[in-house]
């Protein structure tokens, strides 16, 4: 059910007051709803809330995004009491990739350094030699020495573009984001005839096809900066929609078109339903009860900070 105006108001003012009076910080990531990215202290792609995670002097950090970005702020402030408006709100990629099986895949390439994109699980990272999310991805891998061989995972999508981009060779995981599979080519391209002046932007966990047409491919911030610095007026995103919003602000005088998703829905457009599960109620209701807080092992912590601290010195 929507909030009207008032009680969205009365809620964000709520929320202000909170923050203040706990000394709580909110990260917020740039696919969450309009109203909690207006009450958030830091909006960002998944680098850069992992750097404000690392950098935060507050007391309480509330994550409004899902569980992998919180679970992430958890492992570099252990000490810290960290929150998520909805527990249920997890990710399709993170869990494409299961422990156990990831495990016995790495078992049988041992020699071959372990990358995984920031997107997985906790249990995940501890298997890792070090993250990286799509902002430095090429960076990262690039800094691997040649000789060494490489797993990539859990986006194969992701993994393909970064093949491309490096001329590395790599054993990726067969992983994918359901909302970046969701885009239709054959859409795409109609829409593109009806606004052939636009360029096409899209993120690198797309699928290929998708990626063949765009005039930029980037990280979730890159597409900001390129939608700021470009002299061009007209944008398609091929990316969750809920970056419109602050891609609009922005830009207000430019026009941006979200890419057209296969299935038909309220926005033709391509949304991430476990980043919308996060509402302002959920997040007053966390802020105000302190819960639902997101609780890890120390082994778990201590093992999944190495390959995230590794992923920050080289960021």
């Amino acid at each position: 059910m929507s909030i009207t105006t008032l009680q969205k108001s009365d809620l964000q003012e709520q929320v202000i007051r909170l923050k203040k009076e706990k000394n709580a910080v909110i990260l917020a990531h740039y696919y969450q709803e309009p109203e909690i990215q207006e009450v958030a202290d830091f909006i960002g792609d998944s680098l850069e809330l992992a750097k404000k995670a690392a950098q935060t002097t507050a007391d309480i950090i509330v994550f409004a995004g899902v569980h992998f970005m919180a679970e992430t702020a958890k492992i570099l402030n252990p000490s810290k009491k960290v929150l998520l408006p909805d527990l249920k709100a997890g990710c399709s990629l993170a869990e494409s990739c299961p422990p156990e099986a990831f495990r016995e895949l790495k078992q049988k390439y041992p020699d071959h350094v372990v990358v995984t994109y920031i997107n997985c699980s906790a249990e995940i990272k501890t298997l890792s030699d070090i993250v990286c999310t799509s902002s430095n991805a090429e960076r990262i891998i690039n800094a691997i020495p040649p000789d060494k061989p490489i797993i990539f995972a859990p986006d194969k999508n992701l993994g393909k573009y970064l093949i491309e981009k490096t001329g590395r060779k790599m054993l990726l995981w067969d992983g994918a984001c359901i909302v970046h599979e969701a885009f239709s080519l054959d859409k795409l391209l109609e829409l593109y005839k009806a606004h052939p002046q636009a360029k096409i932007i899209a993120h690198p966990e797309s699928e290929a096809h998708i990626l063949k047409v765009a005039n930029y491919v980037g990280s979730t911030s890159g597409m900001l900066n390129y939608v700021k610095q470009s002299p061009n007026h007209t944008f398609i995103v091929a990316t969750e929609a809920g970056i419109l919003h602050q891609m609009q602000k922005d830009v207000p005088e430019k026009i941006l078109i979200p890419a057209p998703a296969k299935e038909d829905n309220t926005c033709a457009c391509s949304e991430c339903a476990f980043m919308k599960m996060n509402t302002l109620q959920k997040l007053y209701n966390c802020l105000e009860k302190e819960d639902p807080e997101i609780t890890l092992s120390e082994d778990i912590m201590h093992k999944a900070l190495i390959p995230i601290e590794r992923m920050l010195q080289l960021s």
